[in-house]
């Protein structure tokens, strides 16, 4: 039995910058087990101790609030998360965030994940601007919250670690996948349509949060700088292609279909 073949059509790569408009925390290993220790410490390089993005966080945030724009059912438990992910090769098919953020490694009927999101570290700018500072804690603030008993008036502080407003992390990375296939079971020009998913995404976490205490403040964020370049599979080490340039994710957003038939325009689809 001949197996079908898949090949690489091309790979789109989206670079940006993720600027903290509020402070930001992404949760590392907790303190407060110490007396006056950090009750929530952020994630930190254990190289340079410099805080930085996980891909993991902005992936698994932005297919979160994909899921939720979508309407899709909520089906599947990973480790102490519930997620939707299709069970069938048949609603895989035809749904746009497992096709472009996988499924779990178990199901056989998918292809592999389109989307790569990598770490993003604190700008080399942003690390000199931090470091100059102040500040209670390295390359962070202190920011301490007080719960109050309801009954008795008590109060409950916490010291919790952030990434203060106006940090910079880049150069931020995220690689599309574009996938063909010689029997037809994978349209190229619909792995390009999905592209617009990503956008939107982007522009859904602007609109939310990233990391922790969102509701309480924390955590919002803003793309910048946005650039979009093609690769080829026919001349892919030897000529890449800039799609645009884009200040912001909302002029992405607003232009997607025209980003997308540039891109469509270079692969002949």
């Amino acid at each position: 039995m001949q197996e079908n073949k898949f090949w690489t059509e091309g790979r789109v790569f989206i670079g940006f910058e993720v600027h903290a408009l509020t402070g930001l925390h992404i949760g590392g290993t907790g303190g407060g087990i110490q007396i006056g220790g950090v009750d929530k410490e952020i994630v930190r390089d254990p190289v340079t101790q410099r805080p930085y993005i996980p891909g993991s966080s902005l992936k698994g945030k932005i297919r979160s609030l994909l899921e939720k724009q979508y309407q899709l059912p909520i089906n599947r438990k990973i480790a102490r998360t519930w997620i939707h992910t299709c069970d069938n090769e048949e609603s895989y098919r035809d749904c746009a965030v497992c096709q472009v953020f996988g499924v779990p490694a178990e199901e056989t009927f998918s292809l592999q994940t389109r989307l790569l999101v990598r770490d993003v570290l604190l700008s080399e700018d942003s690390a000199e601007t931090l470091n100059a500072l102040s500040l209670e804690r390295s390359y962070a603030e202190l920011k301490t919250e007080v719960s109050i008993d309801r009954i008795t008036s008590a109060a409950n502080p916490r010291t919790i670690e952030r990434v203060p407003a106006g940090a910079v992390f880049a150069p931020g990375e995220m690689v599309y996948v574009i996938f063909n296939s010689d029997e037809g079971k994978v349209d190229p020009a619909e792995d390009v349509d999905r592209l617009a998913v990503v956008f939107e995404g982007m522009q859904l976490l602007e609109h939310d949060y990233l990391g922790g205490l969102g509701s309480r403040g924390s955590g919002k964020v803003a793309f910048r700088k946005i650039r979009i370049v093609l690769r080829r599979r026919a001349d892919y080490f030897d000529n890449p292609v800039p799609i645009g340039e884009f200040e912001n994710i909302g002029d992405i957003v607003a232009k997607k279909q025209e980003v997308i038939q540039k891109i469509k325009a270079e692969l002949d689809l």
